[in-house]
């Protein structure tokens, strides 16, 4: 073999040997073009069966993902920075990362979930800040209502999502400003001919028997995501089962005397000692929402994510990663919880300590995992019915959806005992 040639093979081979193994798709403020459809890209290889890596606390929660050619180019194709690293270079992460004295945490994503979104037939283009995200960072999402929860098809998902649902069967108290509207009107149709359809007299009935499977779910090891007012009726469901709270007007019958004095808040996941509303005009479920209390103006509207140890505290670490410890407020049906009625065993992820509201909490239930979050829109401050959906192009670096995206890839993680 020519000497010329056999040089150029060397080099080749040595070229080869210290090419870039590793791809850094980069979290913090400034380095991130889109960090929404960072997310999507790392689900995006967890579904072709690529490895990847979730370094915790590195560069506002980085991923770590092998250098192939079908990667670069989603990147590329997606609009989302990307950084190329050499062996060395990984290395030299992982090792400061592993370090005592830093509190961050490698984090192997093994599976990427199915993902369930909970959404009735039809459903108007303000009812789920969740599915847009999802549509925009390209995770794919099955929808599925009443019919495949009480038919058992939970078990065919990792990952579920609750948004803008009443599962105390009052139609989401819309009654006082919404009763003549059409879109009521036809709503409670549909879901009492639907609650008949399924062998059950009221819509009550039915929304508590919806609730109690997605509690199983749970329980038996899923993972659900709920915001605005599926955090609160859905543990009001809980804690009022076989008991009527419903008033004349949603179910057709009065409801019991003394309910109240019914509830049993053993049965809530996240809330105790909260007193229901029994005002049928009233847009409240009960105190635990915060909407009409808190006291602060818009521009002074932002909560804290709280800090927690990421080699200790691996799970709320997960779910509190972003480019920013402040997140603006947003308001919805329900805003805000009441610090107070949040169950000690619950954590608080995020919250606004002056008014002194949690926003943002999570807690394990059996073998399974929940997380609420309070508000309706992370990019607008007060939707309104019949407001146009949010354009998440004009807000790729959302902070508040990022809380939302951190919880579909929590259930990717490798599963590891908690250090105690």
């Amino acid at each position: 073999m020519p000497i010329k040639k056999l040089f150029s093979i060397i080099v080749l081979l040595i070229c080869i040997s210290v090419k870039a193994n590793f791809i850094l798709l980069p979290m913090d403020e400034t380095s991130q073009k889109n960090h929404l459809k960072a997310y999507g890209i790392t689900y995006w290889a967890l579904n072709k069966q690529y490895k990847a890596s979730w370094l915790l606390n590195y560069r506002g929660g980085s991923f770590l993902l092998p250098d192939v050619l079908d990667i670069r180019k989603e990147c590329q194709i997606r609009g989302v920075s990307f950084e190329v690293l050499s062996d060395s270079e990984t290395n030299s992460i992982l090792n400061e990362i592993s370090s005592p004295s830093q509190n961050m945490e490698t984090v192997v994503l093994e599976k990427a979930p199915k993902v369930a979104v909970y959404s009735p037939p039809g459903k108007q283009p303000w009812d789920d800040a969740v599915t847009m995200v999802l549509t925009y960072a390209e995770i794919p999402f099955t929808t599925i209502y009443d019919t495949e929860v009480l038919s058992d098809q939970l078990l065919l998902y990792d990952w579920l999502h609750l948004h803008h649902e009443d599962f105390t069967g009052q139609y989401g108290k819309f009654y006082a400003t919404y009763k003549n509207a059409p879109w009521y009107i036809e709503q409670k149709r549909e879901a009492e001919a639907l609650a008949q359809k399924l062998g059950y007299n009221k819509v009550s009935e039915e929304k508590g028997a919806v609730a109690r499977k997605i509690r199983d779910f749970v329980i038996g090891g899923g993972f659900m995501f709920a915001m605005c007012s599926a955090t609160d009726s859905f543990d009001i469901a809980l804690a009022a089962e076989g008991v009527d709270i419903c008033e004349t007007m949603f179910d057709g019958d009065a409801s019991e005397p003394n309910y109240q004095t019914k509830i049993d808040y053993t049965k809530s996941f996240a809330f105790k000692n909260f007193i229901l509303d029994r005002k049928p005009d009233h847009y409240e479920f009960s105190d635990i929402d915060m909407t009409e209390t808190r006291r602060i103006p818009f521009e002074k509207d932002y909560f804290t994510l709280m800090e927690f140890s990421a080699k200790w505290d691996v799970i709320p670490t997960m779910l509190c990663q972003n480019h920013t410890s402040l997140v603006k407020g947003f308001m919805g049906q329900t805003t805000a919880f009441e610090r107070d009625l949040v169950k000690t065993n619950v954590l608080v992820l995020g919250e606004n300590q002056i008014n002194s509201e949690a926003r943002y909490i999570h807690g394990q239930k059996g073998k399974g995992f929940f997380t609420y979050y309070g508000g309706h829109d992370p990019e607008d401050f007060q939707h309104r019915v019949g407001d146009e959906p949010t354009l998440l192009d004009l807000h790729p670096n959302s902070p508040g959806f990022r809380l939302i995206l951190n919880n579909i890839l929590f259930p990717a993680a490798r599963k590891k005992k908690q250090k105690t």
